[in-house]
Formats: structure tokens, sequence, C-alpha cells
């Protein structure tokens, strides 16, 4: 008998999330050139990384959870962050966004439902445009990322070196 589909919900990140959030980003490290990251992060390592996304200002942290309790926790399907495009401070109006999933977790809407809230948590933020690099090829992120009014700028061909082989990053923005 199919299982009961279950409501996915969506909140800030807390610190209580690190540890899975740290594995999702880590299959992605591990498996896949989404990221350029070559090595796993521990949850110390990627403690600076969360603290850096409070739950008000520009940079945010939503995560996706499924509706029901396992034990005292619910399973973390993804998460979405806006952080900073580039240091410099003229560069404060604009944010990098980013969405990952977690395995067996696409297909299912996760993605649409964290940008939703990310964005509507970003409306009253002092942030101009947001912008997305997207790994090539990844059909589904450019899907994702169109269907929220991002549109194409430029392509950084064999930007990143993963895997043995070069990978191109294609850019978007969206105005906010």
């Amino acid at each position: 008998m199919p299982s009961e589909p279950t409501e996915v919900q969506v909140r800030s990140g807390v610190e209580g999330d690190l540890d899975a959030l740290t594995d999702i980003y880590n299959h992605y490290v591990r498996e896949t050139p989404i990221t350029f990251d070559t090595a796993p992060f521990t949850p110390e390592e990627r403690r600076p990384w969360l603290l850096s996304h409070p739950e008000d200002g520009p940079y945010r942290l939503k995560v996706a959870v499924d509706g029901t309790f396992q034990g005292n926790s619910q399973r973390i399907l993804g998460y979405a962050t806006s952080s900073p495009y580039r240091a410099k401070p003229a560069y404060s109006t604009s944010v990098e966004v980013t969405v990952y999933l977690a395995p067996g977790a696409g297909g299912r809407g996760v993605g649409t439902l964290l940008y939703k809230a990310l964005f509507a948590s970003l409306a009253d933020e002092d942030v101009h445009r947001a912008y997305a690099g997207i790994a090539q090829p990844n059909e589904a992120s450019t899907r994702l990322h169109e269907r929220f009014g991002f549109r194409p700028v430029g392509t950084y061909r064999e930007v990143g070196r993963k895997f043995g082989r070069y990978w191109d990053v294609a850019w978007y923005e969206k105005e906010l």
C-alpha cells in the first residue's frame, strides 16, 4: 500500500538542523558537480555558514521539512539560502541564492516551496537583485530558476574543474 503524501513545511533554519544540512550538502560535494567544493565538511566546519544566515536581514536560510515526525524530529528535505553576492560594500543590495535538496526529495515541488518562502522573506529587505550560478548541465535547476523569473545573463566556460573535467556555470539574475 503506498504511503500517504506528507505535507512539506518551510521554516527558518536553526542550529539543530546543522547535521542534516551538512549531510545534504556533502552529498553534492561527493557525488555531483553542482558545487565546486571537493572535500566534504564536518558540521563544525559548516557552523559559520549556518550562523551567517540569521532569521532577519538579506541573508536567509529556509529549510523544508517533511510534515511528519520521526521520533523527536522531522526529516529535512532541502534548504534554500540567500547569501552575499560579493564582499565589497557596493554589492550589498545583491544576493546569491541557491537550493539544495536531499537525495530523493526532487520532483515533489520542494524547491518551489523553498524559493517561494525565501523570496517572500526578502520582500521587505533592501535587496535589488538575486543571482544564481548553475553548473551545467542542470535542467532541473534551470527550470526552477526560470519559473521564478530568473533570466540568463552569461556563462563562464570551463570555470571549475571537478571529477577530472571542466564545468561551465550559467549565471542567472532576477529583479527583486
